[in-house]
């Protein structure tokens, strides 16, 4: 299994996050650093005895993470990390959603408050009401976290569009690399953020003026007929 190294680096950070949120705190600190330190063939390794890669095909290995190689026929859903996290799968620090998307933190952000807006549906297209909710969004954060500007960008990994809402606080900010962020950090950033019931608006039909008064024949103007 060959990963690109943006690959290798977000499922590094998934299994870091569900080391934070499970394993006991005398721990944590020693199974992070094995982590951070793997290798390629190291990290296949671990995901193939944790049971995260499946045996499949002439090569031995399917990765359930998606590796860019032609599918062996399953379910691309059941291997990609966003699906998992909207399906609570795999934890998430979530923030908004509507019937469309859901919004979760970043856990290794480019600048405070780095959102992504992650499409229910696993999806190769952006759907308008997806972007619509990703607009919204953007301004309601910009206003909680007094940004300079907001800088939506489209990516896609495991076969899964998604989009990133980036705060812009100062220029230096676009030329920051994306750093992980701690599990405390997250969780109150959680609480700060968070936004209820966010529902794209939709237009709203006009209903026909009432007419006050009955249309009778002597309240009622017509044009004399010529006989």
């Amino acid at each position: 299994m060959t990963l690109p190294l943006e690959q290798t680096e977000q499922i590094k950070q998934q299994i870091i996050q569900q080391i934070e949120n499970t394993f006991p705190e005398d721990k944590k600190e020693s199974a992070i650093q094995q982590i951070e330190e793997m290798n390629d063939s190291e990290l296949e390794n671990f995901l193939a005895q944790n049971n995260l890669i499946k045996n499949s095909g002439p090569n031995g290995v399917y990765p359930r993470y998606d590796s860019g190689e032609p599918s062996s026929g399953e379910n691309d859903e059941e291997k990609c990390i966003f699906c998992s996290i909207v399906s609570e799968k795999i934890p998430g620090y979530k923030i908004a959603e509507n019937d469309s998307a859901l919004a979760v933190l970043e856990i290794a952000p480019v600048s405070k408050g780095h959102t992504l807006v992650i499409p229910k549906v696993h999806v190769q297209e952006i759907s308008k009401e997806t972007q619509d909710f990703a607009k919204e969004l953007s301004i309601k954060l910009k206003e909680k976290l007094n940004a300079k500007e907001m800088q939506t960008e489209e990516s896609e990994m495991f076969g899964h569009k998604i989009l990133n809402i980036i705060p812009i606080y100062d220029d230096k900010n676009l030329e920051r690399k994306k750093k992980p962020a701690s599990k405390e950090v997250l969780e109150n950033l959680q609480k700060e953020l968070k936004i209820k019931n966010l529902e794209t608006k939709k237009e709203e039909e006009k209903e026909p003026e009432k007419i006050e008064e009955p249309i009778t024949e002597k309240n009622t103007w017509l044009p004399r007929r010529i006989p």
